[in-house]
């Protein structure tokens, strides 16, 4: 057996076998399986967004690669244009987004994954985008996932005919459906491009004057400047502990990683594995202990120093108050995806990229549409559209890897914009209670409590659901599994040399070994 991916689309999931199946490691697969994403989850995954890679080299320390969105130098003059609300629709909740010119931050992803080929891989680039490239020049039928997820936020993919045409069907004219065939021929020749000069195409070349020139014209903040002075940063893995197990995570000044940790020691001190999964007993601690979360990550946020104050969660005397919180309830009682890869060289790679919902900006002649990070209610809870200048956007996304006690490593990570953090901690603690079953640890229904209104997807006992219907009077109860409740993608490697994981179906997971 040569490796193991998993991922939120079939070719996706192809390309970084491809690449394990010709010799290449888990970083060259990554890399080729994201590039690929840009074609095949066009909502999902961009060049112009942001990310994290985890990585652990077999011969290697861990380090995360944050390549995550960067906040302009400088504030230009918005329009009413520029910057303005849309609704996304999932059925059963709306959730507004901000998009425009006004909207995107200083994009990493290309930057990242060509610091990542530096250090890491053992493939040639070119060699590495290969699949991606054939894939946008012969296009892809949208699947049931992507169509749906396009539909969701359709406002945003027609918002001005070029936009409109470039996701629209070539023989209907309408918004890309199921099986239309969803070409990208630009983005192939940007991408050939790229692999023969380098990141600087983007960001110091005659892309970037592009995007200068399409911000300055339209009410964007992004400058050449923003572009050519952007720089990837590597970091030490958060290490955490969850009922005798370890497992490493994205850490600050990503808010996700340390909130999920923050979580885990808190699902440790309340015993929660003391009760079975989706038991009404650990049903409303779980949810006790995401209230507590929500409430610890706005009290740190609200002071002036996110950073230093959200790590401050994970110290004695303040994770006591908060523990101590959980007890009284007790007794008084988004656009992101995912691929994880390990191969037979002992590497495991966990990627979580995001263009936000996408802001509605094409950059010309490369198919690539610009973030919307700054337009996200998540990443600036109660400020969005006040952001200070030439900062590293905090982030949900929280890319890792679980150690389990028996030598089991696994690749984890999950999109789904503020619901991150908790389909994470669900999987994560699914995986001690279930033994390390993969598929039953992402398939196990989940929760999501978002101020006072629980989420409970369905598969829960009725009579459980109706006692939490009574704990949480605006809960809200869903008839389906849902990619409202994130894409938990695992890949990993067993003591015994196997492989193993899973893809969350709710995000279109796939999950392939290579032989």
């Amino acid at each position: 057996m040569k490796g193991a991916v998993a991922a939120g689309h079939l070719d996706t999931a192809k390309s970084a076998a491809e690449v394990l199946q010709n010799g290449g490691n888990a970083f060259d697969a990554v890399i080729a399986a994201h590039l690929t994403a840009c074609v095949a989850e066009p909502v999902l995954s961009s060049i112009g967004g942001g990310g994290f890679l985890l990585a652990k080299p077999a011969d290697g320390k861990p380090v995360v690669y944050d390549f995550f969105t960067h906040t302009p130098l400088k504030k230009s003059r918005e329009t009413a244009n520029s910057f303005y609300k849309i609704s996304a629709d999932f059925g059963t909740v709306l959730q507004d987004f901000r998009i425009g010119p006004g909207s995107a931050a200083t994009p990493g992803t290309l930057k990242g994954l060509f610091a990542i080929h530096d250090d890491l891989s053992s493939m040639p680039f070119s060699v590495i985008a290969q699949p991606a490239v054939d894939l946008a020049r012969t296009g892809v039928r949208m699947n049931e996932f992507q169509a749906e997820v396009l539909n969701i936020v359709s406002p945003i993919y027609q918002v001005n005919e070029e936009v409109k045409k470039h996701f629209s069907s070539a023989d209907t004219g309408e918004l890309l459906r199921e099986r239309d065939l969803f070409r990208k021929p630009h983005f192939a020749d940007f991408i050939e491009t790229a692999a023969r000069e380098g990141d600087s195409l983007f960001y110091d070349g005659e892309v970037a004057q592009t995007i200068a020139e399409v911000c300055a014209d339209s009410g964007g903040h992004l400058t050449a400047e923003d572009l050519r002075l952007y720089s990837v940063v590597k970091r030490k893995p958060l290490r955490c502990s969850l009922f005798g197990n370890n497992f490493l995570i994205n850490p600050a000044p990503a808010s996700g990683g340390i909130l999920v940790s923050f979580a885990a020691k808190l699902s440790e001190s309340a015993e929660l594995l003391k009760f079975t999964p989706a038991s009404i007993e650990y049903l409303e601690r779980l949810a006790e202990i995401q209230h507590t979360t929500n409430r610890a990550r706005i009290d740190r946020l609200l002071m002036n120093e996110p950073k230093n104050n959200l790590q401050e969660l994970l110290g004695g005397e303040l994770l006591l108050q908060y523990q101590q919180h959980v007890y009284k309830r007790f007794s008084a009682s988004r656009g992101t995806t995912q691929i994880s890869v390990a191969d037979k060289f002992g590497n495991v790679a966990s990627l979580t990229t995001s263009n936000g919902e996408g802001s509605g900006v094409m950059v010309p002649g490369t198919s690539i549409m610009l973030n919307n990070m700054l337009g996200e209610e998540d990443l600036f809870p109660g400020s969005v559209g006040n952001w200070k200048p030439n900062q590293r956007i905090s982030s949900m996304m929280a890319p890792g890897v679980l150690q389990l006690k028996n030598g089991d490593e696994i690749a984890f990570g999950s999109g789904g914009s503020n619901r991150i953090r908790t389909a994470i901690l669900q999987v994560l603690l699914n995986m001690v209670a279930y033994g390390g079953d993969a598929r039953k640890a992402v398939n196990s229904p989940r929760i999501h409590l978002e101020g006072e209104e629980l989420n409970i997807e369905a598969g829960i006992e009725k009579s459980v659901t109706e006692r939490l219907e009574d704990l949480y009077p605006e809960a809200k109860i869903w008839d389906r599994k849902s990619l409202f409740f994130g894409g938990v993608h695992l890949a990993g490697k067993k003591q015994n040399g196997n492989f193993f994981g899973y893809g969350d179906e709710r995000r279109g997971g796939v999950f392939l070994t290579v032989s």
